[in-house]
């Protein structure tokens, strides 16, 4: 039987549900305190790179997807265009992006890295997966597999059910 669908003990209808709360409790706070680790860790690490963690998520985002609208960087980091384009401004006057105007629509901006970008994010991820490689070489190797599944299979879970509010439910002021 799959674990979303376990009968209760006691054959009562709540237990189903009280498990599934119980679980989303465990799930939250460790989700929650892996974020503030990592939001606090990333502070410290990503500003020696002469940018803030927005940026470098901005970064990051075109340098995976190429050159894309002003409109469509906010889409993926679920904030709003005013604070994406401050975030871009920033990258732009360090030399990280460059923005242009768009072949498709004249009214928008296309965004894409520069090789000074691109290097800085490649240096960027090298420190951060050896981070990472640290932190898994004490776990067996299919341990290691399921966590980056599961993490993975969540995001994309979460990315699709908050997907049409990524700007609406984005934090003003971020960068």
């Amino acid at each position: 039987m799959s674990p979303g669908k376990r009968k209760s003990p006691a054959g009562t209808a709540g237990t189903r549900d009280a498990n599934l709360t119980t679980d989303a409790w465990n799930l939250y706070r460790a989700v929650s305190e892996l974020v503030r680790v990592y939001q606090f860790r990333d502070r410290k690490r990503i500003c020696y790179y002469d940018v803030s963690v927005t940026q470098c998520h901005a970064l990051g985002v075109i340098v995976g997807d190429g050159p894309m609208t002003l409109n469509s960087l906010a889409a993926e980091l679920y904030l709003d265009k005013s604070t994406t384009s401050r975030v871009t401004d920033s990258l732009e006057k360090k030399g990280y992006v460059r923005r242009s105007a768009d072949a498709n629509d004249a009214r928008a901006l296309r965004l894409e890295v520069t090789k000074t970008g691109r290097d800085l994010h490649e240096r960027i991820t090298q420190d951060l997966v050896g981070e990472m490689k640290t932190l898994l070489e004490s776990l067996d190797p299919d341990v290691r597999r399921a966590t980056g599944e599961l993490i993975a299979r969540l995001a994309e879970t979460a990315s699709r059910r908050f997907s049409g509010s990524k700007a609406a439910d984005a934090e003003p002021g971020a960068g």
